[in-house]
């Protein structure tokens, strides 16, 4: 292929993650923008909203993991296709239930599709980019998660008459149409460099994660990627409402809640465009130095003005964190099991983000207020750290060969 062929290739690749990915922010802080109209009208607890919010994580976690796995045999893009068409049809889904049980399924096998498609996405954007500009590709098609989100708090502001459900309805429809643009346009550079046979033979799920010294890396990405992924999801889902209990408006939590994701499309891209330039534990020391200073902003802002400061930092660094995981973790697993290692550190990381939500619920109907919240959100991160400063110490590993699961 000569290199403007590439660069087109990698530039509609990007853009269409991109979009994928800016749908999958916006269905990720959709229960949290909805959480104040969805518990009137179901009439939820703080309980019950905290499973509300959890279940869609849950839901990622085997999609993360079985999406990666299908993806290593597959192909990228036929499991994207899937992916981004289930969660679309059961963001719509969302809208239409009728108990709190079949909304709980509805936001479950949401979660299923957000699951799968996101280690595909990082899979095909490190991968149309090579080694050189990785971090940079995968900033740039991540910051649509980001982008999302603040569409949704956006969506959050508006009234057209359909209340809470605007922002899913938003979530369902968009997808479906991005769907026939993946199957016409996005390339699949995998399928193309490692087979072009229906099924590509990959390692099997113990000798990516595991063998040959896999072990110690694959533990250490597991400890980063859940307490930091159960910081960013205690913020993403529970921000407004704990805004909301000291004394905010609803309006005003949303608008924090847009600078915070503003900010995290900002920290996306810095992030991202520094992981190419910086060592790791360079990165290591930035992101959660970063996370720990705006989680204490968050504890002592009083005004609006200074809470939406505090949001601002606080996306920068826990969405920007984020991102600079994932676009690490391909680099400590061979191309041909790349989406299978990729995928279990993201399901290990949606248990965090599942337990996040599900303890601050307890914590707030016991009484639990910013800075109990905050401040027991502290020693994850410092765990986070030391995980990623000791990883900078070990090296890439190998392809592998073929083996059966």
């Amino acid at each position: 292929m000569t290199d403007k062929t590439d660069k087109t290739k990698l530039f509609i690749t990007i853009a269409l993650c991109f979009l994928v990915a800016l749908m999958e922010g916006l269905d990720l802080q959709a229960p949290g923008i909805a959480a104040h109209g969805m518990s009137a009208d179901y009439s939820l607890d703080k309980l019950e909203m905290g499973w509300v919010f959890s279940v869609g994580v849950l839901g990622m976690l085997p999609g993360a993991f079985v999406g990666g796995r299908l993806a290593d045999r597959y192909g990228r893009k036929k499991v994207l296709i899937v992916s981004v068409a289930l969660f679309g049809i059961f963001s719509l889904v969302t809208t239409i239930a009728w108990s709190f049980g079949t909304l709980l399924f509805a936001r479950f096998l949401t979660g299923v599709g957000l699951g799968a498609s996101l280690p595909n996405l990082i899979a095909l954007a490190s991968e149309a980019a090579g080694e050189r500009m990785r971090g940079t590709a995968v900033s740039l098609m991540y910051c649509g998660v980001p982008l999302g989100a603040a569409l949704a708090a956006a969506i959050g502001l508006l009234d057209f008459g359909a209340g809470w459900k605007l922002v899913f309805y938003v979530g369902g429809i968009v997808p479906l149409v991005i769907v026939p643009l993946l199957l016409l346009f996005l390339p699949d550079v995998y399928k193309q460099t490692i087979s072009a046979s229906t099924a590509v033979e990959v390692p099997s799920t113990k000798a990516i994660l595991v063998e040959d010294g896999a072990l110690k890396k694959t533990l250490l990405l597991w400890v980063s990627f859940f307490f930091t992924l159960m910081v960013t999801y205690i913020l993403i889902n529970w921000l407004p409402s704990i805004l909301v209990g000291q004394g905010f408006k609803p309006s005003e939590a949303s608008i924090v809640v847009l600078a915070m994701q503003l900010g995290a499309a900002l920290g996306t891209l810095l992030l991202g465009v520094a992981m190419d330039r910086l060592p790791i534990w360079a990165m290591s020391a930035l992101v959660y130095g970063g996370i720990l200073i705006s989680l204490a902003c968050l504890t002592v802002a009083a005004s609006l003005p200074t809470m939406i400061g505090a949001g601002f930092l606080a996306g920068i660094f826990t969405t920007g964190g984020q991102c600079v995981l994932y676009a690490l973790a391909p680099q400590f697993y061979p191309a041909n099991g790349r989406a299978t290692g990729t995928g279990a550190a993201l399901a290990v990381g949606r248990i965090g983000a599942m337990a996040g939500p599900l303890v601050v619920g307890k914590m707030m109907v016991l009484g639990a207020g910013a800075g109990g919240v905050m401040l027991a959100s502290a020693p994850g991160i410092v765990l986070a750290a030391i995980s990623l400063l000791y990883l900078s110490s070990l090296k890439k590993r190998p392809e592998l060969k073929a083996s059966m699961v």
